[in-house]
């Protein structure tokens, strides 16, 4: 039986809803809707209560921006009730995308995969990206661990125990969310990727803005502040391809 599906969507956002249920409609796959926590609307408490610029400072690119907080907050809910329900595991799906034909069955082999994987990507906008340990996995696709976690949380498939201990472990949030995962070591987390990927990016325009948007919005400063934020992406940069490096080969290889 496949595992239930929740669609992370905004009430302002119509476009994308419509758009996104009519896509699973099509295709027989039930739903349910979740509303996203709106990272615009918090108060600085409840920002000072979930979010920590101090360690930011050393394990982010950039600071975070009110919507890269909402969105974190919004899978942070869904994991929390994911953890709380009877099913194994469930498909999260971010409103902004589109999907292939056979998304159901991909979704009904994830449900009967027993991979040793928390989390399962089901996008990846990176062509050719090198994956280790491949095996087969529905008709036309297999399952493997990609070298570098793709950016994005597009759509996922998290098994239930998982969820559990990441939403125990997670606040107060210091980077996004896709960068987290980026950091699988640091959470331990096992997370693979269905190849070639079910899901796409659609309708990314929205009414509240997006992420790009405000990030964009944000990045408006003076050019010492520019250049200052410029070595700090770089050291980010070197320190996590290192991280990476070690922990995919050195330390495997121990």
């Amino acid at each position: 039986m496949s595992w239930p599906v929740f669609v992370i969507n905004m009430a302002k956002n119509t476009t994308r809803m419509e758009l996104a249920s009519k896509e699973l409609g099509l295709l027989g796959i039930p739903f349910t809707r979740f509303e996203a926590v709106d990272g615009r609307a918090l108060s600085p408490e409840e920002v000072a209560r979930v979010y920590d610029p101090i360690a930011n400072l050393t394990r982010a690119r950039h600071p975070m921006v009110g919507p890269e907080i909402g969105c974190y907050l919004s899978h942070l809910a869904i994991w929390e009730k994911i953890a709380a329900g009877d099913a194994e595991g469930a498909i999260i799906l971010e409103d902004d995308f589109t999907c292939d034909d056979d998304l159901a069955e991909v979704l009904d082999a994830v449900a009967q995969d027993h991979g040793d994987w928390d989390i399962l990507k089901l996008f990846s906008a990176r062509k050719g990206q090198k994956l280790l340990d491949a095996r087969p996995f529905s008709a036309g696709r297999e399952v493997a661990v990609p070298y570098k976690v793709p950016n994005t949380t597009l759509g996922y498939a998290i098994r239930r125990d998982s969820a559990a201990r990441i939403a125990r472990d997670v606040l107060p949030v210091s980077r996004p969310i896709d960068e987290d995962h980026k950091h699988f070591w640091e959470m331990g987390l096992r997370i693979a990727l269905v190849s070639p990927p079910p899901l796409a990016f659609g309708e990314q325009s929205a009414e509240t803005g997006t992420i790009t948007a405000a990030r964009h919005h944000k990045s408006k400063q003076p050019i010492g502040a520019a250049l200052r934020h410029g070595w700090r992406s770089l050291r980010f940069r070197i320190r996590y391809l290192c991280n990476l490096h070690w922990h995919r080969f050195v330390r495997k290889a121990r």
